[in-house]
């Protein structure tokens, strides 16, 4: 049966630059994976090369600053493949930050613990990169050559 992870955090950001680090594949690269390839509206492509194997899916609702949900999965997978299961962010401004509460669903019991792991890690990352810092080099990435990742921001 599918399990869902639910998380939040609070950011010391606006919900505008909050909402580009989902949105934008350089901002998006800089807290969670390698590198990524999106086109932020429905049924625009979201790819994100994290530890070395792609993530894959589709932009299902975009709304600025308020909503992102996406469509998510492990390219080349035949139990978690491109689009099994929904990553649902939603921003709410609170004061001169935002709260940033995530629910992902749909995920394969053998999935499940390996991406609360993976949420509450690129969480903390976000709550860096948004204030405009550097979280440094991710301890999970793979070192991809720069070559091998696109860096789309259309």
């Amino acid at each position: 049966m599918p399990e869902t992870y639910r998380g939040s955090v609070r950011i010391d950001a606006p919900p505008s630059l909050v909402f580009a680090h989902f949105t934008r594949a350089d901002l998006l690269a800089a807290w969670m994976g390698d590198g990524a390839d999106v086109d932020p509206r429905p049924d625009g492509r979201f790819v994100l090369y994290i530890n070395g194997g792609p993530i894959a899916g589709r932009y299902v609702e975009v709304v600025p600053d308020e909503r992102v949900v996406i469509t998510w999965g492990r390219q080349g997978s035949h139990d978690f493949p491109p689009g099994a299961s929904t990553l649902d962010v939603r921003l709410r401004a609170d004061g001169d930050g935002t709260i940033v509460d995530i629910e992902h669903s749909g995920l394969p019991g053998t999935e499940a613990g390996q991406h609360e792991l993976g949420w509450k890690h690129y969480l903390s990352r976000l709550a860096v990169a948004a204030t405009g810092s550097d979280p440094g080099p991710d301890p999970w990435a793979s070192a991809l050559p720069p070559a091998a990742v696109p860096h789309s921001d259309r």
